[in-house]
């Protein structure tokens, strides 16, 4: 059986559970009155058990009715008939054991009447509620007739012995008519899904009558025309078809302009040769029509159909794959199309002419993304290209490369200074403000440009080297215009040799420590050491701090490096002398490139080092960028007893709010304050300021960068600063000199005297 059909028939079992429900409780009363009747406890029993099944089977229907199952969920509807199948055996057994007690255990007349015509309704019933289940239907009569007929033949009586045979015969009949009232069901609902096919297809085929619709005959006289194809031929100067040639008509339609002459020739071709095609009719006012000739029997049919929306949704869609969504400019594909059609050109030509090409930047956009939001960042953009359409020539291709990222390229240029001039007119067309949702907002832009007049170059080779000049350009302070010279290419591969081999050298063990002292100003004493990576790359020799690690943080590796640094940084200090900390730089990046929490309870649990013993040091602009994680991570770092060190204070924002929002121990004063302090009184008195805020605020006190005996006077006698670091004490040193060092500067004083005595 059809789920579909399966599933209504269960459904129909468990329609209308209140007829049931009081078909039961009749049942029920009529037991009761029975069991009072013969005052028989057994009927009594009869009488709780209709009234049980009647509850259980109502619950049973309530609870399949919110099932909702699926109209063709033949497993779900197979459980259900199960059930079903159960709750109504036992309904029907009670019937039967209420028949049987009755008439041969009571032998009450009442009771026997009342059984027995109740049994026989409710044999009715069952036929005509559940008469689509068989199973269903058969066990149910076969538990109500059974009993009532052993009631019968053991009453006694030749009558009621030729009564309990005729149940058999009722049963039969009973079975019969179900099953024919299934049929008859399952027949209408049959008949009712292919009603309902033939009239969804009929609608179908209506409904292509939305499209203009003309038959011809043999000599190709329209013979069939609905009025959807009457009104657009109107359109174009045909008011009438009907009887008409149709080849007369396109004929007279293309000589008036009408219609594309080449489609009317493709038409008639179709329609004399009576083959079957498509035409598509470009109509003014926009409109496009896909013409469908099928020819049949001599006999032509065309369908007519108005495809304007979905050509201008082909044509939305075009556009929409080759710009920019944002600005509406072209997009980097569509730009890599356009440039290279003006490459081609320029290498066809005689005097080919100079190109130039320029990628333009928008500075610290990420900033305004971050600050403002998404929103106010796209709304700059959108604002950003429409002055770059504003500004650069007619003859230039602008483009958006994605993020705050644009490209120019000019075709032909006089010559170089031409290419600068329109660099230089980019820059003052951002020297105005945006005006941005109501803040005015200053944008600059950084803008690499090459040039070339060799018409061989190659998009490719022009954007690489467009890019390398905008990375000078912002390395050189943004705002700005670079062009491209050799030295920069030199530097690119310079560059990329440096970040091969410092992959190479991070994942091979091939980076190294060393460390500096911060000594007690007044005990001159070794406190702390300040962890140092160092790169001697087997080459090139010692590789400057400020070149590899902006490259490992650019290559992602920064977090590596971290990990392992405070790794070996523990290690080494948990074998130093007394009390001596050291510390770790964490940049910004490593908030989220590492779990740094776990890293330095592994290190220190390792190392048996005391979290009192380790000092973590980080940049205000670090505390910025990834503040929410920061603030979160060192709290917990400081609740555990590491100690927390704000460094190069004086070099970014500055802020208070930061000294007083994160735990803090420790304020590191950059060596910028202390360069001059020898010989600038108000640089001395700006750092003896700094100094007295961060104790006030319960801080440690470090001045950086003090190299002169001078320096360190000055400091001792004008400021508050505790600690100090710089080469006047040492330069950074290897694990094992730092270990000597400490050795000897932190020796009791007495025995260090002895040591000169006896030197």
């Amino acid at each position: 059986m059809p789920a579909l059909d399966y599933v209504s028939i269960i459904r129909s079992v468990y329609g209308d559970r209140r007829a049931m429900l009081l078909g039961t409780f009749t049942a029920a009363l009529a037991a009761a009155l029975t069991a009072h009747s013969a005052s028989s406890p057994a009927l009594a029993l009869v009488t709780l058990a209709f009234v049980s099944i009647g509850l259980f089977r109502y619950a049973d229907m309530r609870a399949f009715w919110r099932a909702s199952i699926d109209s063709d969920d033949a497993a779900a509807a197979e459980y259900w008939e199960n059930r079903a199948v159960l709750s109504g055996g036992l309904l029907a057994l009670v019937y039967g054991i209420w028949c049987f007690v009755s008439m041969a255990v009571v032998r009450d007349p009442f009771a026997a009447m009342a059984s027995a015509a109740l049994s026989i309704a409710a044999m009715v019933g069952i036929c005509a509620r559940n008469f689509g289940l068989d199973r269903l239907v058969t066990i149910q009569l076969v538990l109500v007739t059974v009993p009532l007929a052993a009631g019968y033949a053991l009453h006694g009586g030749g009558y009621y012995i030729v009564l309990a045979g005729l149940l058999g015969v009722m049963l039969s009949s009973f079975r019969k008519l179900a099953g024919d009232i299934r049929a008859i069901l399952l027949s209408a609902v049959h008949g009712r899904i292919e009603a309902s096919r033939l009239a969804a297809e009929l609608d179908m085929a209506m409904s292509t009558l939305e499209h203009g619709l003309c038959m011809l005959d043999e000599a190709g006289v329209v013979c069939v025309v609905n009025e959807r194809a009457v009104r657009l031929f109107a359109r174009l100067g045909a008011p009438k078809l009907m009887g008409n040639s149709f080849a007369a008509t396109l004929t007279d339609m293309g000589a008036n302009g009408h219609l594309p002459r080449m489609a009317v020739d493709r038409l008639l071709d179709l329609i004399t040769r009576r083959q079957s095609g498509k035409v598509l009719l470009s109509l003014p006012a926009g409109l496009y029509y896909e013409v469908t000739v099928s020819a049949r029997l001599e006999r032509c049919v065309l369908l007519l159909e108005d495809i304007s929306s979905r050509v201008s949704s082909e044509e939305r869609i075009h556009f929409m794959a080759r710009h920019d969504a944002l600005t509406g400019l072209p997009n980097r594909t569509y730009f890599g199309e356009l440039a290279a059609e003006h490459i081609a050109s320029r290498r066809s030509s005689l005097d080919g002419g100079v190109g130039a090409l320029m990628i333009i930047d928008v500075d610290d956009f990420k900033h305004v993304n971050d600050t403002f939001g998404h929103i106010v960042g796209d709304h700059l953009l959108r604002q950003v290209a429409q002055r770059l359409r504003a500004t650069v020539p007619v003859d230039a291709i602008l483009a958006r490369l994605g993020g705050d990222e644009f490209v120019v390229y000019r075709g032909a240029i006089a010559d170089t200074a031409q290419a600068n001039s329109d660099a230089q007119a980019l820059l003052e067309a951002f020297a105005t403000p945006f005006e941005l949702d109501g803040m005015v907002l200053q944008a600059n832009v950084s803008i690499g440009l090459v040039t070339s007049g060799n018409a061989d170059d190659g998009l490719d080779d022009l954007m690489t080297k467009a890019d390398l000049a905008l990375y000078s350009a912002k390395g050189d302070g943004k705002a700005r215009s670079q062009i491209f010279h050799a030295q920069m290419d030199i530097d690119y591969h310079y560059r990329q040799r440096l970040k091969a081999d410092l992959r190479e050298a991070v994942q091979h063990g091939g980076l190294t420590l060393t460390f500096q002292p911060l000594v007690d100003i007044a005990t001159r004493k070794v406190v702390a050491c300040e962890a140092l990576a160092r790169w001697d790359h087997p080459e090139l020799g010692l590789v400057a701090p400020s070149t590899f690690i902006p490259l490992a943080e650019e290559m992602g590796l920064i977090s590596q490096i971290t990990e392992w640094v405070i790794g070996t940084a523990i290690a080494q200090c948990s074998a130093w002398p007394g009390a001596v900390s050291v510390a770790v730089n964490i940049s910004a990046r490593d908030f989220r490139g590492v779990d740094l929490m776990a890293v330095i309870e592994e290190a220190l649990a390792r190392c048996g080092l005391a979290p009192s013993r380790l000092e973590i040091e980080v940049t205000e602009t670090a505390v910025i960028e990834e503040h929410d994680i920061a603030k979160r991570l060192l709290t917990a770092l400081a609740a555990k007893g590491v100690a927390i060190a704000l460094d190069d204070f004086g070099t970014g924002y500055s802020s208070l709010s930061y000294l007083h929002a994160l735990p803090f121990t420790k304020l590191k004063i950059d060596r910028s304050f202390v360069a001059d302090i020898a010989s600038d009184e108000k640089s001395l008195q700006l750092l003896a300021n700094v100094a007295r805020l961060g104790r006030d605020l319960d801080l440690i006190v470090v001045a950086e960068g003090v190299e002169t005996e001078a320096q360190l006077d000055m400091v001792l006698e004008h400021t508050k600063v505790q600690q100090v670091q710089g080469y006047f004490f040492s330069r950074p040193l290897p694990a094992r000199d730092i270990a000597e060092l400490i050795g000897r500067l932190n020796a009791p004083r007495r025995l260090v005297q002895a040591n000169r005595r006896h030197g």
